[in-house]
């Protein structure tokens, strides 16, 4: 009976797009480097995003693996509601991680790679597995910064990440003291899979790179943006990826999921979005000037806004403003980073240095790798 090819079972946090598509990205990098190696993907992400970052055949396995934080778009909380959801899933985590050990050992897994679920450090020990994570922040930085019932969760939760082998763990990140063993590596992040003049014609923009604004608020969204202010900006071209945005002549919506913002970042010249590490590190690795805002309820958002201040070009505007018409922002220029270029400018590599040492520890286990 021919052995089935070795296989790695992933793990993505269920909380929006950032934490699939930053593991999407390490995949890709697997693929090209062991194609016949399996990858067992469980995500709530849908397969579309998944798949548009990593091209071939994947193993989905539809299920959220932890709560992250609920909320009703991109830039407000419901902290009563992320506290009922993590009470359910602390009572259903035992079924939940037996069910997926026993997913993982059928495929023939040789590790875990997660991206952050806690759940999977219980899913890697059940099977008999190492886990490796990869994150720059954990759960347990943000819900013990919300004080009183939070920090319980927070403690359950370090307790559980404390069972990982290693962690990689990229720029713009939080302390993440819980775990024992910290490889620090470069920004992850896909690359563009089509040129500037194939983006350009693809998507009918006119307007010199200078003048074209990429709007991108993740999975979530941010149905409240004032859009119709796009009109006041005749010489702007604006990009977005809401399917809901009004059609407007300098206004493209982006339909099609194999174009994703790290596709169309080399004709932009600014990147409109709220904090978030994947959309950061992409355009940090495209040299794209970035616009974000506070994101208030969110501890590591004020790390990931200080570290754009260093090593990238920014403009910080108040929530209030943004939503509320003020896009006096666009006649001003981005500032550049507070870092002098030698250190402002950060390591890219990320995503290949974990699919090195995934695949190198696959082919040839060695705790000590």
């Amino acid at each position: 009976m021919p052995l089935q090819p070795p296989a790695l079972y992933v793990a993505a946090s269920s909380h929006g797009f950032g934490h699939a598509t930053r593991l999407a990205s390490v995949l890709a990098q697997i693929r090209a480097l062991a194609p016949e190696l399996r990858l067992v993907v469980a995500s709530a992400a849908p397969r579309w995003l998944i798949e548009s970052y990593l091209p071939g055949p994947v193993e989905l396995r539809s299920l959220a693996l932890d709560p992250g934080v609920v909320q009703p778009d991109s830039l407000r909380i419901d902290r009563a509601a992320t506290g009922l959801a993590l009470e359910a899933w602390w009572r259903e985590l035992p079924a939940l991680a037996a069910r997926e050990a026993a997913a993982a050992r059928a495929a023939g897994a040789g590790l875990v790679l997660a991206d952050i679920p806690a759940s999977a450090v219980e899913i890697a020990r059940l099977a008999g597995l190492p886990c490796w994570m990869l994150g720059n922040f954990d759960w347990d930085f943000i819900y013990r910064a919300w004080g009183g019932a939070f920090v319980d969760h927070a403690d359950r939760i370090a307790a559980l990440q404390a069972g990982a082998e290693r962690l990689y763990r990229p720029p713009l990140h939080t302390p993440m003291p819980a775990f024992g063993r910290v490889v620090d590596i470069g920004l992850t992040g896909g690359d563009p899979r089509w040129s500037a003049a194939e983006a350009r014609t693809r998507w009918g923009l006119r307007a010199p790179r200078e003048r074209t604004a990429l709007i991108t608020f993740g999975g979530l969204g941010a149905a409240a943006l004032p859009y119709a202010r796009a009109a006041d900006f005749p010489d702007w071209q604006f990009v977005t990826w809401d399917r809901d945005a009004p059609r407007l002549p300098n206004l493209v919506r982006v339909d099609d999921p194999r174009w994703r913002p790290v596709d169309l970042m080399p004709v932009a010249g600014r990147l409109i979005g709220k904090p978030g590490y994947s959309t950061f590190a992409e355009a940090l690795r495209q040299d794209l000037p970035i616009v974000t805002l506070p994101r208030p309820g969110f501890a590591e958002a004020e790390i990931l806004v200080e570290g754009l201040r260093d090593h990238g070009w920014h403009q910080l505007v108040e929530p209030a403003a943004l939503m509320g018409g003020d896009w006096s922002f666009l006649q001003a220029e981005p500032v550049p980073p507070r870092l002098p270029p030698a250190a402002a400018r950060l390591d890219r590599e990320g995503s290949r240095q974990v699919a090195q040492a995934v695949v190198a520890r696959l082919r040839q286990p060695d705790p000590d790798g």
